[in-house]
């Protein structure tokens, strides 16, 4: 059933969230919330202050100790209920991920999906969260190991998954017994804004949960990290900031988590099912329009299977129709800015000019909006900058490579490290293969790898910790270690 647009936004909170209140900022400035189909403003939220950021803390610190000391189990089925809560109102949160974002329909709904299995997934781990007793080697002493909440937890979230990113955290943060203070991207706070009053309708207690939306996210948000009262900070984002945050964080030694940018290699080899490599590069490539971290970035094919696999890819891109995400039929919707448009022309532009060739797309849609064409690019030079910097747009370069140690040096040749790809049918080299590419997550096989019962995370410069997975709750955990003289 099609949801009222304009029902549907006024619906949502507009203000700071705030030890379990709603308010507006504190000196009453407020963003414009931006369609990225048409560029017209769809709604005002508020924009927080420094000092909006400090309450907000305050609000956290004061809330921990009692949610700290909450049941697992109602902890638990606090998320529970969310968890069925999102999935009623399933098409509400997809209709409005696609107003403030840009990606279709289809592709919102199966970010719903995700997003609500993370609250699942945690409530179920919120009564396992446990430690251990055993007898000191020497029998002289008992060692008991406990389990405690790190404590008040800053969580930065970006704007091209604006639920799933938020559940990832806010999930293991309440299963474990932790308060939050939530910054949403100020492009897409309308997601966030309603997932949080959904938590307050769910029985999450006032302050363990705050949410400030702002553009002086500088100004806001260090002097909640540089606080000493602040235990954790997690943040998905850019590699350029999650390396500043990193060094605000060093100051308190806050435990940190982050998941940042990548540069994800597809690999095609000539043993390879090509129709299977060319749906896996399909999802891959365009989950998201090519707006996520793990999306394929660099195609590496055989030079023996190079052009029948560019072929077929540029056949299925080349189909894709472009539109506004809402509208039946549509298959890509814009990208978030114009600076990301221009952003995704620049790197087409180079390397085009070093002599690479455009298959299919290769150009930004004129008229309202922040559209760009579905694109594939062969014979691109291995230092072309869209080889070595996130794309971040529907565009997918191909290379070829002559052995497997090649291709694997290939892939590695990044300084970032998270989701990497491999289409083989030989299990031997699906194995060293595997065991050779430095990075967090490789998909075998598939396209889609992001899997809430699975550690989500890189290595080198794409960051560290874990989100998702038996490990995922860690990050919010402190180990307490108590020695007993029986």
């Amino acid at each position: 059933m099609a949801v009222n647009q304009k029902s549907l936004i006024e619906s949502v909170p507009k203000g700071l969230l705030i030890g379990g209140r709603w308010r507006e900022g504190g000196d009453g400035r407020t963003i414009a919330v931006e369609d990225p189909s048409s560029g017209s403003t769809i709604t005002q939220v508020a924009d927080a202050t420094v000092a909006d950021g400090r309450e907000a803390l305050d609000a956290a610190v004061a809330a921990q100790a009692e949610w700290a000391a909450t049941a697992p189990r109602d902890r638990g089925e606090i998320l529970r209920s969310a968890f069925e809560a999102i999935t009623k109102r399933a098409e509400e949160f997809a209709t409005l991920m696609t107003l403030e974002m840009g990606k279709t329909l289809a592709e919102s709904r199966g970010e719903v999906t995700y997003g609500a299995e993370f609250f699942r997934w945690f409530s179920e781990e919120a009564v396992r969260i446990s430690g251990r007793w055993s007898t000191a080697p020497n029998g002289a002493t008992r060692l008991l190991t406990m389990k405690k909440p790190v404590g008040p937890t800053l969580m930065i979230t970006p704007w091209n998954f604006p639920l799933a990113m938020g559940t990832r955290k806010i999930g293991p943060a309440i299963a474990a017994g932790c308060t939050m203070v939530v910054k949403p991207a100020s492009q897409t706070p309308l997601t966030m804004l309603a997932l949080a009053e959904l938590l307050r309708e769910c029985g999450l207690p006032d302050g363990v949960l705050n949410v400030i939306t702002t553009t002086r996210t500088g100004d806001v948000i260090e002097p909640i990290i540089r606080d000493p009262r602040l235990r954790k900070l997690t943040f998905t984002g850019s590699t350029a900031v999650g390396r500043r945050l990193v060094e605000q964080s060093a100051q308190q030694l806050l435990r940190v988590s982050m998941e940042l940018g990548g540069n994800a290699p597809f690999l095609v080899f000539d043993d390879a099912d090509l129709d299977r490599a060319v749906e896996g590069a399909m999802l891959a490539k365009m989950r998201n329009i090519g707006e996520a971290c793990t999306a394929a970035n660099r195609f590496y094919a055989h030079e023996d299977v190079v052009d029948e696999f560019a072929e077929k890819l540029a056949k299925r891109m080349g189909a894709l129709t472009l539109g506004k995400g809402t509208k039946k039929g549509v298959d890509v919707g814009p990208l978030i800015d114009a600076k990301a448009r221009d952003g995704v022309a620049e790197l087409v532009e180079h390397a085009r000019a070093q002599g690479a060739t455009v298959v299919t797309g290769g150009r930004a849609v004129p008229g309202r909006g922040y559209f760009y064409e579905p694109t594939v690019i062969t014979g691109v030079a291995k230092d072309a900058r869209m080889m070595t910097e996130e794309i971040f747009g529907p565009v997918a370069p191909i290379a070829s490579f002559r052995t497997e140690a090649e291709a694997v040096a290939l892939a590695n040749d990044t300084e970032y490290g998270l989701a990497s790809y491999v289409f083989t049918n030989d299990l031997g080299r699906m194995i060293r293969v595997a065991e050779g590419l430095q990075y967090g997550m490789i998909g075998v096989n598939q396209g889609i790898i992001s899997n809430p019962a699975a550690p989500f995370g890189g290595v080198k410069a794409s960051g560290f910790g874990r989100e998702g997975g038996f490990e995922g709750i860690e990050e919010y955990l402190e180990t307490t270690y108590v020695g007993i003289a029986p």
